[in-house]
């Protein structure tokens, strides 16, 4: 099974699922699994055994080559002073399913998975300004709906806003790095999103005259909306092999952050200027911050005086 050949590119699948790092050079495809210390080299046509193994990891607890074609006795003893196992295609099915599965053994000291709980961030108010500063004027609103001469509003629409730190999950190269982030969840459509830190600057007051918008959830229903929200945007993919009956199976997982590794900070109560923009072909709404179209709320939402 050299390179290039039909099996190469599911060879270099199933190495990737199992956890390898895959790097190619001109003695062949070089897989090497740091858990275990495993190296296996798929050896590129005419490159002797002594140069193959010569790109083997010297402390590899196991050195692997595999090679295209049958050798014979004097080939074998020479991989056995080289201390390489020699496989071929035709001994390549038997000894997959160990080449695949971790070898047992502790975890490596270099990147052990932390089980210790993360702590909630801050509250995002430490001032206590609760209102953000809009950066589209009246006349840039008029121009992006292309409503001229129509009705605008401007109204502040509440937010349930909150830090939150993430640890993904684990993978064969360690536990995930914590992030922090804040969440934004919509009060009234209650659809959660993500607020790039610095975005929003946060006043007191506006100048320009604006309504009140009500909240149409509380924030219990924001917390669980956002919960939910972030355990999705945090879940990784995680190829899992295990041999079953003699058969190897791939698996793909979906992993969510556990019940320790994710912590949503006390919320805040933002209230974000939208424009409303009203004209004969209807109502358009546009992020007052940052100009994108607005996301219409579920119901009407009458707004405060």
């Amino acid at each position: 099974m050299a390179p290039g050949s039909s099996e190469a590119p599911q060879l270099r699948r199933l190495l990737s699922a199992a956890g390898y790092r895959l790097s190619d050079n001109e003695h062949g495809l070089l897989a090497w699994r740091f858990e275990d210390r495993r190296g296996i080299l798929i050896v590129a046509p005419g490159v002797s055994l002594a140069d193959a193994a010569g790109e083997l990891p010297t402390d590899a607890a196991h050195r692997t080559l595999l090679v295209s074609t049958e050798l014979g006795e004097e080939s074998r003893a020479l991989a056995s002073e080289l201390g390489v196992e020699l496989l071929v295609p035709d001994t390549l099915g038997s000894a997959l399913g160990e080449l695949l599965l971790l070898s047992p053994g502790p975890a490596p000291a270099e990147s052990p998975p932390s089980s210790e709980p993360l702590e909630p961030p801050v509250a995002v108010l430490p001032t206590g300004d609760s209102v953000v500063r809009p950066r589209l004027s009246r006349e840039e609103a008029e121009q992006i709906a292309g409503a001229a001469g129509t009705h605008l509003t401007l109204r502040l629409v509440p937010f349930f806003v909150a830090a939150y730190r993430v640890r993904p999950p684990a993978t064969r190269r360690g536990p995930g790095e914590v992030r922090e982030e804040l969440v934004a969840v919509n009060a009234l459509s209650g659809r959660p999103t993500i607020w790039s830190p610095g975005q929003r600057e946060l006043v007191a007051e506006i100048p320009q005259p604006f309504q009140w918008v009500d909240s149409a959830i509380t924030e219990a229903i924001a917390r669980s909306r956002a919960e939910e929200f972030l355990r999705r945007r945090h879940t990784v993919g995680l190829d899992h092999t295990e041999q079953h009956e003699g058969a190897l199976v791939v698996e793909r997982r979906r992993v969510p952050p556990g019940p320790d590794d994710l912590r949503i900070g006390p919320f805040a109560l933002l209230h974000v200027p939208f424009w409303y923009v009203e004209g004969s072909e209807g109502r358009i709404i546009l992020d007052a911050v940052t100009g994108a179209r607005g996301e219409p709320e579920p119901r009407e939402s009458e707004p405060s005086a």
